[in-house]
């Protein structure tokens, strides 16, 4: 398997790119009217209090990806911190799904621009079929190998930040710079609660961690890309999210939640506008899948050669690597055709807030002094988490008890999963040490 890892395949630029890639596909185009639905006329500053808990919660990744860079990423600091244990496994799986989780919120999103450009219905049964369309080509991009997946991202990156900023520019010099969007005020719960969808907004910078055994120089460039592209994105988040609520009015952007930003462009910069923004979202979207295509791939297969998740080929030819590339698909397409763009959404929320406490926990007990850490950083990366989850929760518990009963019941079934394997299939300590540079 050591021929799918190509050390310094993904340059410093590459890197970043695969970052604001992710982020910037779901954050933006995703999540834009959905965070505005929950914190009301605030919601420009929700991303600038997601960056805030993200910027916590990245000093771990960070810190643990300087010391020991690896394909694995996120399993790999898991099992560092609690061993080859239920625990490890299951937090892994649980980011794993959330990865997966939110490609199929990236292609929903394709769907839904693509027909509000030609005019379709955004509530047609052709998003779910044009976002499995995109899926299958984010594939058929992603069997070509890592160098191409890197180029591809840097091109991407670049039109598309350049291009969302000046929208941003555009629809604000175009109002004015009259902000439209007030209205009812949710409340501070209402607030706190929208942070869990800015965070996912953010939590694109794993993918970098993610690849660290391919990054060229990884002790000192995955810290970098890290902060690259969390800063990037604050930027560009917030300059797309104050020309929104200066363009339409905040009953008019929550109508168009999963479109906000093409609904947007129409007052603002005329139809010319709504179609150049509806072409950037096709854009943003279809790369940000490739690069989380790419990203989660590779997690998954390391998880499946450090022996914490059980693997089956199915009949398959090709590596490990290969088969998890099928599954991620997959699971991401049963997804998109399953679920709306708000409860997959929620569901990666709960799932990636819980495993990030996870991993937060176990470094600070475990690993803190080994990598020279700053133990009260990850203390209040948990209580922020800890504080949003649970404002979202209750939130959703009100509005769609349904997702939240989902969602716990998808995480106890996923740590039960690897518990059952990894009981059946004890591990050493010493699987973990492959992709080690």
């Amino acid at each position: 398997m050591a021929e799918g890892y190509k050390e310094n395949s993904i340059t410093l630029p590459g890197a970043v790119a695969m970052g604001t890639g992710v982020m910037i596909g779901a954050g933006i185009f995703a999540l834009t009217g959905q965070i505005a639905e929950l914190a009301g006329p605030f919601f420009p500053l929700s991303f600038v209090a997601g960056a805030i808990v993200t910027a916590f919660s990245a000093y771990t990744y960070i810190k643990m990806s300087n010391a020991f860079p690896s394909a694995g990423g996120i399993g790999m600091i898991l099992k560092k911190a609690y061993g080859p244990t239920t625990v490890a496994a299951g937090a892994a799986l649980l980011m794993a799904l959330s990865m997966v989780i939110a490609e199929s919120l990236v292609a929903r999103t394709f769907g839904t621009y693509t027909l509000r450009a030609f005019g379709g219905d955004p509530e047609s049964v052709l998003v779910p079929i044009i976002g499995v369309g995109l899926i299958i080509v984010a594939y058929i991009i992603n069997v070509s190998g890592s160098r191409s997946v890197g180029l591809l991202s840097i091109i991407m990156a670049v039109i598309k930040v350049g291009g969302i900023a000046l929208f941003g520019v555009a629809g604000l010099w175009a109002s004015g710079f009259n902000f439209e969007a007030t209205g009812q005020d949710t409340g501070a719960s209402g607030f706190v609660a929208s942070v869990a969808l800015s965070i996912l907004a953010f939590k694109g910078f794993t993918t970098i961690t993610n690849s660290g055994a391919e990054i060229t120089e990884p002790h000192r460039n995955v810290g970098r890309a890290i902060v690259l592209s969390i800063a990037i994105c604050v930027i560009v988040y917030l300059l797309v999210a104050f020309a929104v609520g200066s363009s339409l009015t905040l009953d008019r952007i929550v109508a168009a939640k999963d479109y906000a930003l093409a609904e947007a462009a129409r007052p603002a910069l005329g139809q010319t506008g709504f179609y150049l923004t509806a072409a950037l979202a096709l854009v943003a979207t279809a790369s940000g899948l490739i690069a989380s295509v790419f990203a989660v791939t590779r997690m998954l297969a390391m998880l499946t050669e450090m022996k914490m998740i059980p693997h089956s080929h199915f009949g398959m030819p090709g590596t490990i690597k290969d088969h998890t590339l099928v599954y991620t698909v997959v699971i991401a397409g049963v997804l998109t055709v399953f679920f709306d763009l708000s409860r997959i959404a929620s569901l990666g929320a709960f799932f990636y807030l819980v495993m990030d406490m996870i991993i937060h926990a176990g470094v600070y007990r475990n690993l803190c002094h080994e990598i020279g850490a700053r133990g009260w950083v990850m203390l209040t990366a948990i209580a922020l988490d800890a504080v949003v989850l649970t404002a979202f929760a209750a939130m959703k518990w009100q509005s769609d008890p349904l997702i939240v009963i989902l969602g716990v019941i998808g995480m106890a079934l996923v740590f039960a999963f690897v518990g059952v394997f990894l009981a059946r299939n004890p591990i050493g300590e010493t699987d973990h040490d492959q992709h080690k540079k």
